[in-house]
């Protein structure tokens, strides 16, 4: 059974939290004592029925203001596909938060309130959702209970959203009228909405097909372990652990480890303990090659006719995630996947508006949430693909060297 990774992203009040509140609630993901508590929890704000938004916002500011803070994870599944959820909030200085939960995710619902239409909100959501190439976007047109169900009103907001998806160049976008509050078009299509002739959301949300959007075409391993166990049984044992990012692997294939760039051969593949032909994207394997090679956590196999880049100085694309401001030449280390190493901001180019992805002038410093242009140089060479190539090697964070806290999320060009 595969798994669907997904954010709902929307102006304040939209209402993503009661949306994931009410596909857990009707696609009976709810625990009993979940249950109780949350009839508890909404008699005391003396709310008609269950407040639904309660099982995603979970923080007390969160329940006091009725708005969402952090990004909140759920999991649920149905017989078709497992699900997780990321409820990222929506104001505009939670942006760090929200690029926090989209990174991973295969698909973006988008929520627009029936009354308000396309607003500010919804248009930088949308580029956020551009600029990290997120695949499938779900335009959700929720409270159409308020626009009296009107078709017209939903073909309006179609329209506008039209435009900005094909300025943002988004692909694959779907609309569907809801009405989260009371489950219409969310598990059973909507009675009140005879005119719709999709899919509700959560029958969408297990058909749309994302196995595609795994790379099968880039190989791309990065040893997170050497296994060298040097018993008795297993004297001469040595294995390369790690997930496959991209690509498909075979006995017999002619490789090159980065960045020694050293050529090599795979002479066998186990998957859990198991001796197999081949592996790709996404499955967690041991290497074995022909050589004895100093090989390190860290370090790339790829195939010798499919090279990455392999640079000091990299262009990259910043959000800055941290309290204290990042200037030019300030330093931090560099993860990336298994790879650690040291960094520093040569250059930052300017800034981009996640409103209109208009270029400013960066005059000072950049703050928490703000959006940059820049380029690192490492003190040693990175072995990446640029993001809109290849997401999983075209992605990294930064990290303070003295508070080890993550600084930056960082998409690399």
């Amino acid at each position: 059974m595969d798994i669907l990774r997904f954010i709902t992203a929307g102006s304040v009040d939209d209402g993503k939290s009661t949306l994931i509140g009410r596909l857990l609630f009707d696609s009976k993901s709810i625990l009993q004592d979940q249950l109780e508590i949350l009839e508890k929890q909404s008699k005391n704000k003396n709310a008609d029925g269950i407040d639904l938004a309660l099982l995603t916002d979970g923080l007390r500011a969160e329940r006091e203001q009725g708005i969402t803070i952090d990004v909140a994870y759920r999991y649920f599944s149905t017989p078709k596909r497992k699900f997780i959820i990321a409820d990222a909030p929506g104001h505009v200085q939670y942006t760090r938060n929200m690029i926090t939960g989209a990174t991973n995710s295969n698909l973006i619902i988008i929520l627009i309130d029936a009354r308000l239409g396309v607003i500010e909100q919804s248009r930088r959501h949308s580029i956020i959702a551009s600029l990290l190439r997120i695949k499938h976007v779900v335009v959700a047109v929720n409270k159409m209970d308020l626009v009296d169900f009107g078709q017209g009103r939903f073909n309006e907001i179609k329209s506008v959203y039209n435009k900005v998806a094909a300025q943002l160049n988004l692909q694959n976008v779907t609309y569907i009228p809801i009405a989260a509050l009371h489950g219409d078009n969310i598990v059973e299509k909507s009675e009140k909405m005879p005119w719709f002739g999709g899919l509700p959301l959560l029958q969408f949300l297990e058909e749309v097909e994302v196995t595609d959007d795994i790379n099968h075409t880039d190989p791309r391993f990065q040893v997170q372990y050497v296994i060298r166990p040097q018993t008795k049984e297993l004297h001469d044992y040595r294995g390369y652990a790690g997930e496959i990012i991209s690509g498909i692997y075979k006995k017999e294939d002619k490789i090159k480890i980065l960045p020694q760039d050293i050529e090599t051969t795979i002479t066998k593949i186990e998957i859990a303990g198991v001796e197999v032909e081949e592996a790709f994207a996404s499955q967690a394997v041991v290497l074995h090659i022909a050589d004895d090679i100093d090989i390190s956590r860290g370090d790339t196999f790829v195939h010798i006719d499919n090279l990455p880049k392999v640079e000091n100085n990299i262009d990259v694309l910043l959000c800055w995630m941290d309290n204290k401001p990042l200037k030019q030449g300030n330093k931090y280390f560099l993860q990336h996947k298994s790879r650690l190493i040291r960094a520093i901001i040569q250059e930052i180019e300017y800034k981009v508006d996640v409103n209109t992805l208009e270029h400013t002038e960066v005059t000072d410093s950049v703050k928490l949430n703000e959006v940059v242009k820049a380029r690192l140089r490492t003190a040693a060479p990175l072995v990446y693909d640029p993001f809109e190539k290849l997401d999983g090697t075209g992605s990294t964070i930064l990290i303070d060297e003295t508070s080890n806290s993550t600084v930056a999320a960082v998409l690399l060009s």
